[in-house]
């Protein structure tokens, strides 16, 4: 299995080749600042924006902050940035690839068949002392239509099942996860039965992903055993897409994500809560 990561040296190299990837730039904060704006104070050469927020998801409401993107929003903006089916596409951001890391499986679920995440992002990029650029591309020409359903997915209801019969693995930072703060959605807390994962465990101190072996042994401790019966879900499904490279990583491939995660199920009055 070719890894989901590239180091900074091998995009580097990818670039100068014959047949360079498509660069997509999903820098993305909650709260900001807005991405474009650390966008156009210089990119990757040749890279585009995605707007996580319009482009990468629907608006929000009732299936949360972040929904899945329908395929016609997710479909023009890709081929806005020139994604084609026959090149690899390389998604980064400020590192450490948590919004990235959402791009790169909205483009596996759409099926398509080569992407991969800058390991460490624009932080690893500049350390490696590779340049950047002000000069914004025109829009591509893209031909990749997308074709929804290619990972896994859980609605509130399959997450809870999960909870009681398999895995379930709450992304967020652990205060989140006891319900010792909220700072965004309805009610703290979280998915009764889901075991505290935060997603910041899957990094070492350089926003780099730890080696397969380390985090093997640390989904192994968390319980990971079954990929099919396990599930992720975080704030509104963008750090546990980042959970679900690092067990891809790890060697399990196949869990699933909750799109809604807490910013959908918290909303839900009927919905219980667990605090500890």
């Amino acid at each position: 299995m070719t890894s989901p990561l590239i180091t900074a040296a091998e995009l580097a190299a990818a670039l100068d080749s014959p047949h360079p990837p498509v660069l997509l730039d999903i820098r993305w904060q909650l709260g900001g600042p807005p991405g474009a704006e650390e966008y156009a104070k210089g990119h990757l050469p040749g890279a585009h924006y995605l707007d996580l927020d319009r482009e990468l998801a629907d608006p929000p409401g009732t299936a949360g902050r972040h929904p899945l993107p329908g395929a016609e929003r997710l479909t023009a903006a890709l081929r806005r940035a020139g994604v084609t089916t026959s090149r690899p596409v390389v998604a980064y951001d400020a590192g450490p690839s948590l919004s990235a890391a959402r791009a790169w499986w909205l483009l596996r679920w759409a099926g398509h068949p080569d992407v991969r995440v800058l390991d460490g992002g624009l932080a690893a990029w500049l350390a490696a002392g590779q340049p950047l650029s002000l000069e914004t591309p025109a829009a591509g020409n893209g031909d990749f239509t997308v074709d929804p359903g290619h990972l896994p997915t859980v609605d509130a209801t399959g997450a809870a099942e999960l909870a009681r019969t398999g895995l379930l693995l709450d992304a967020r930072a652990g205060e989140r996860y006891r319900g010792e703060t909220e700072p965004v959605d309805p009610r703290a807390g979280h998915i009764p039965g889901a075991a505290s994962a935060p997603t910041t465990e899957n990094l070492a101190t350089d926003g780099r992903f730890l080696p397969a072996a380390d985090l093997a042994s640390r989904f192994a401790a968390l319980g990971v055993t079954d990929p099919a019966h396990t599930a992720v879900y975080c704030g509104s499904g963008v750090t546990a897409a980042h959970q679900l490279l690092a067990l891809e990583l790890a060697g399990h491939q196949g869990a699933a994500l909750y799109p809604g995660s807490w910013s959908e199920w918290s909303a839900n009055p009927a919905n219980p809560v667990a605090t500890s």
